[in-house]
């Protein structure tokens, strides 16, 4: 994971994130499966696909903050079969669910953040350093469950590390999350 240039640690915030948006979705009978259970707890890319398998998850989405010359936040979906250790996935359902969710996740982002964090669209994993490699991201490539990636904004830029690291930008955050997954889901 990457960090600020004022310290903020990736792995931080994307734990505080994913707590909060837990407890959020927690509160309106969402059912949430983590795929670790602390901060420091390593989990390779390829465990977080098998656990949101074996949950059958509707959708699993992986939180991160992008390291880039740029600002705000953006939404990733596979586009294209990838391959990592001998393994080729994700199967055309699985990229044809995921990027069918992408857009409308997008713009519940938007519908929240528009004129707090600017948004830099989506792309398809073959977009991203590693995705370019293999064809699409490794947690994308063992999923048998739609998936995303959100880079919740890019840590690199002092003004993105700010608001990302205050107490009110996680909650704006959060709600944007939510409403991501409502209008994924057809709730808006």
């Amino acid at each position: 994971g990457t960090s600020g240039p004022n310290g903020v640690s990736e792995n931080h915030i994307n734990w505080l994130i994913a707590l909060k948006l837990k407890e959020n979705l927690q509160s309106v009978g969402a059912n949430v499966v983590m795929t670790k259970q602390s901060e420091g707890e390593y989990v390779t890319n390829r465990r977080r696909a098998e656990i949101a398998n074996a949950a059958n998850a509707d959708l699993m989405i992986r939180l991160h903050c992008d390291a880039a010359n740029a600002r705000g936040y953006a939404v990733y979906a596979p586009d294209r079969t990838g391959t990592v250790s001998g393994v080729s996935g994700p199967s055309s359902t699985v990229i044809s669910a995921s990027t069918g969710m992408m857009g409308a996740f997008y713009e519940g982002m938007k519908s929240v953040l528009a004129g707090t964090l600017s948004g830099r669209g989506t792309h398809g994993d073959s977009a991203t350093y590693v995705g370019s490699r293999q064809g699409a991201l490794t947690g994308s490539i063992f999923s048998q469950v739609p998936t995303l990636t959100v880079e919740m904004c890019v840590l690199t830029n002092a003004q993105d590390e700010a608001f990302i690291n205050s107490a009110s930008g996680q909650a704006k955050m959060v709600e944007a999350l939510r409403a991501g997954l409502e209008y994924a889901f057809g709730g808006r």
